[in-house]
């Protein structure tokens, strides 16, 4: 395991948490309750909930919990921050039980075996699947404990030339795949000059993905690697409204059918909307 992750556990409660309150928002239950039930159903041997006590007292005394995953930085990576911090802005349109699921699967992929690249690649594909911004986002990226000091400056250097050189590309000069083709062009051996970021599957397949969409890109990546996909967002389900207004609209339709029924057939009683006690109760 990376010596600069968390305990497997760790991720896997984080993966749990965000998985509950992503179900149950819809539900309508304020995000207190559900942060103070989550804490009753957490694993108490690990340090998650501690850190739900202290986004509580934020999310009290603040409106929001962002600002405690921040000052959380030995325990909550950068980007999670980030996330949390894009679906609580109000001029933001990033929907809050999104910024749940994409966390929940990066716990999950954390609490396996990740690689540098795949978690790179992930984050960078939630920025561009949620119109996120790229200079917050790479910002926190590039702050995540995973990545050493050569995968920094790579993050920091891609969000200076993001929308300018294309993703594949900037990945591809960096692969092994593109070394070796160096070497084979000169017959002899060729030293980088540059760390390495990536193998030589990535390379071929940044190759083969050049001046494309970078979704295709991500697509073959996620199939022939494995790496984890990005949720993409899911249209609203409206088809549960639907009957009741639907049966309120027939109640009216009838109604008004047998009014006018009455009125064909010689008028309208109009006696029997009457209260036969009149406005008042009569005195006994």
């Amino acid at each position: 395991m990376n010596a600069n992750l968390l305990p497997r556990e760790e991720y896997i409660e984080q993966a749990y948490l965000f998985r509950m309150v992503g179900e149950r928002l819809p539900e309508n239950m304020p995000l207190q309750e559900l942060l103070s039930q989550a804490r009753a159903e957490l694993l108490a041997t690990t340090k998650l909930p501690m850190a739900v006590d202290f986004m509580l007292s934020e999310l009290l005394h603040g409106g929001a919990f962002a600002p405690a995953m921040d000052r959380l930085k030995h325990y909550f990576a950068p980007f999670q921050a980030f996330l949390i911090r894009e679906a609580e802005s109000e001029r933001g349109r990033f929907d809050f039980r999104m910024a749940m699921v994409i966390l929940q699967r990066e716990a999950e992929y954390r609490s396996s075996e990740p690689s540098p690249q795949g978690l790179f690649l992930y984050q960078f594909e939630s920025l561009c699947r949620n119109r996120l911004s790229y200079d917050r986002g790479m910002a926190a990226m590039a702050g995540d404990s995973v990545y050493d000091e050569a995968w920094r400056d790579w993050i920091l250097e891609v969000r200076r030339q993001v929308g300018l050189i294309d993703l594949a590309d900037m990945i591809y000069v960096r692969s092994e795949h593109f070394w070796a083709r160096q070497a084979r062009r000169t017959d002899e051996p060729v030293e980088p000059t540059r760390p390495i970021l990536f193998g030589d599957k990535e390379g071929k397949i940044a190759l083969a993905n050049r001046r494309k969409d970078p979704l295709y890109f991500f697509a073959a990546l996620q199939r022939h690697l494995n790496y984890p996909s990005v949720p993409r967002p899911q249209p609203i389900d409206e088809s549960k409204h639907l009957l009741p207004q639907a049966l309120r609209r027939l109640e009216r339709l009838e109604a008004r059918i047998k009014l006018l029924e009455e009125e064909q057939r010689g008028g309208i009683d109009i006696t029997k909307f009457y209260n036969p006690h009149g406005p008042f109760p009569q005195d006994s």
